[in-house]
């Protein structure tokens, strides 16, 4: 079975519904080419040139240099320029290799085989060779290094080199969805000679990618320089990227007027919206796949009801959720984020407001006090305190007393790898597969599974069926039961997707976003000054 295959088509068809994508030359699959993004593109240029520096800014910076331990979102929009998993997305988000040549997932999907890219080098020097791979997973499985996918290749049972430039991942059991868990940044390819010669990932990058680290400030700047021996010919484009951060994005969209900067990453959907009316700036606009949503801790006593997680869930409205604290820009979601897997709202519980059914509930659990603490990120989401108030005063309504914890983003960030909360509004990850979304976090075993804070030995089931079955319409019907098991128990209540904003002069050329929010292809952007 090839990657043409319908193991791997599944990745391209939970897009296949209309993302704000745009498209690309991948391998064939059978999927209705998504709309491309919105963009307000400057005139084309006569041609891509080489050089320059890229000023770029953002107002949260990353939380750390180990790829496999980072769970923040700013810290993968920064080391995803470093370093590079076996597997990517392309600009469709279907499934492509990356650090590998090719790879090709067995008939039985039992066994996935890698073969590697020839002449590839980290930026210390050191070739890639398939014992790299193999050091990187074992790394990933050791509890000791704490890595934030353990869970999710836990299924691998044993991986075989025989020879330099190949892998061999055998399985415990059928799992089709390997290859786009492949392409997480969790999985970046470490150099095996590198770390066990006293190497620290935590205190110094060596990876990959299109860019070297040259410096980084915390919080104030990151420099990068152009990996002259990257295995793209001819990228990337660019000298060098200097990220610059400011806490403030009023304040970037004022450097962008002002064109002290080039390039940003927009988080405020406001700030977006101000920069797409902008007549001096293009702006790339894409659909989500991360989602917001509020967690509820269903370990802590106030929880352990269903019944008052239940009227939690039948209080809040999640339109009015977002079009205060997002200004309606976005949708409401299902689990699911990929419209191919997302599951019919109607069909899911209490997914409109209803104040009485909440009462209702609540008086069924025999009328407790519900009072508790939800905690809220004071850097990202920028929307994350708007979303707390407004779901503290819907929840008022009801009689449930909701109070609210700001924290800087490093302490959010623990506390919530901890499951140290009542509950917390969140920005999670999406990604075109479903298991990638899913499992880690509701699955017993997930790595996750601590911060989700529920488990229920029917949705481990369906969790493993959905990795072992092929076809797409098959899994489609066991993640729609899954949806349908965790809006009833309601451990989460999710909200809504918003949009990704990036915006930068009309210089800027040849850069495409992806709806999983990675910036990988600004390694083919260029400057036309």
């Amino acid at each position: 079975m090839t990657v043409s295959s319908k193991l791997t088509q599944v990745a391209g068809l939970a897009l296949a519904t209309g993302l704000l994508l745009t498209a690309c030359t991948a391998p064939a699959t059978p999927t209705t080419a998504p709309a491309k993004p919105a963009a307000t593109q400057a005139p084309a240029a006569s041609g891509p040139k080489k050089g320059g520096t890229l000023i770029v800014a953002r107002a949260e910076d990353m939380k750390g240099l180990d790829p496999h331990k980072q769970t923040a979102f700013a810290s993968f929009r920064s080391l995803e320029f470093i370093y590079d998993p076996l597997l990517t997305f392309d600009k469709d988000m279907k499934v492509v290799p990356n650090l590998a040549e090719s790879f090709k997932l067995s008939d039985d999907a039992k066994s996935l085989t890698i073969v590697l890219r020839k002449g590839v080098k980290f930026h210390k020097g050191q070739p890639l060779t398939s014992a790299d791979v193999k050091f990187t997973f074992e790394r990933i499985a050791d509890e000791k290094t704490a890595a934030a996918a353990r869970s999710t290749f836990a299924g691998i049972d044993s991986i075989e080199t025989p020879d330099a430039n190949t892998v061999v991942f055998k399985l415990k059991a059928p799992n089709g969805a390997l290859p786009a868990a492949l392409t997480t940044l969790n999985a970046a390819i470490l150099s095996k000679t590198w770390v066990e010669g006293g190497g620290d990932p935590a205190r110094e990058a060596n990876g990959t990618g299109a860019f070297k680290l040259v410096s980084w400030e915390t919080d104030k700047v990151l420099k990068l320089e152009r990996n002259a021996d990257f295995w793209i010919k001819d990228q990337p484009l660019l000298d060098g990227i200097e990220l610059r951060i400011i806490p403030d994005e009023a304040t970037i969209l004022a450097g962008l007027r002002a064109k002290t900067l080039d390039w940003a990453y927009l988080n405020d959907p406001r700030i977006g919206q101000r920069a797409a009316a902008e007549s001096g700036l293009q702006v790339w606009k894409a659909t989500s796949l991360s989602y917001h949503v509020l967690q509820l801790n269903a370990s802590r006593d106030v929880f352990k009801d269903v019944k008052v997680r239940q009227a939690v869930a039948c209080a809040i409205d999640r339109q009015e959720v977002l079009n205060t604290a997002s200004l309606g820009d976005g949708s409401v979601t299902s689990p699911a984020t990929p419209p191919f897997y997302a599951a019919p709202q109607a069909d899911l519980f209490c997914y409109k407001k209803d104040e009485a059914k909440a009462k209702d509930l609540l008086k069924a659990a025999g009328n407790p006090t519900v009072k508790f603490t939800v905690i809220a990120a004071t850097g990202e989401p920028p929307a994350a305190l708007n979303e707390a108030q407004n779901i503290q005063a819907q929840l008022k309504k009801v009689g449930i007393d909701m109070q609210i914890e700001t924290l800087e983003t490093t302490v959010y960030v623990n506390r919530w790898l901890a499951g140290d909360f009542d509950a917390a509004v969140a920005l999670n990850g999406g990604n075109p597969d479903p298991d990638a979304m899913f499992y880690r976090y509701w699955h017993s075993t997930g790595n996750l599974n601590k911060v989700a804070a529920y488990k229920d030995a029917d949705i481990d089931k369906l969790l493993d069926q959905g990795r072992a079955v092929s076809d797409p319409a098959a899994r489609k019907t066991i993640y729609t039961d899954i949806q349908k098991k965790l809006a009833e128990a309601a451990p989460w209540v999710w909200l809504y997707v918003g949009n990704d904003y990036r915006a930068g002069q009309p210089s800027v050329k040849g850069f495409t976003p992806l709806s999983n929010g990675s910036n990988l292809y600004l390694r083919e952007a260029w400057l036309d000054k």
